[in-house]
């Protein structure tokens, strides 16, 4: 694949592996906050019944393990294309 063309036909593979990144984060996030909380389901901004403190450390901590996801999707997805292409997926 050469410039454009390559670029152009990575985009449906960049956003699967987007999709799947948002997916696995969600299942970690879930998983994490089980094990540090020992409840089932995070709490929601809107849940009156639950705190300011637990409302906000579950947002930091679904923010963080998105945003580590997102990194390690993004930076994989930048070495396979360029072992595939030889050029920057950019």
């Amino acid at each position: 694949m050469a410039g454009r063309l390559g670029k152009v036909a990575l985009k449906p593979v960049n956003l699967a592996l987007g999709v799947a990144a948002g997916a696995l984060a969600g299942v970690l996030f879930k998983q994490v906050w089980k094990m540090a909380s020992g409840d089932d389901d995070a709490p929601d901004a809107g849940d009156e019944e639950r705190g300011w403190g637990e409302v906000l450390a579950a947002a930091a901590l679904q923010g963080a393990i998105f945003a580590v996801v997102k990194a390690a999707v993004h930076r994989g997805s930048t070495i396979g294309t360029r072992r595939l292409t030889g050029q920057r997926s950019d």
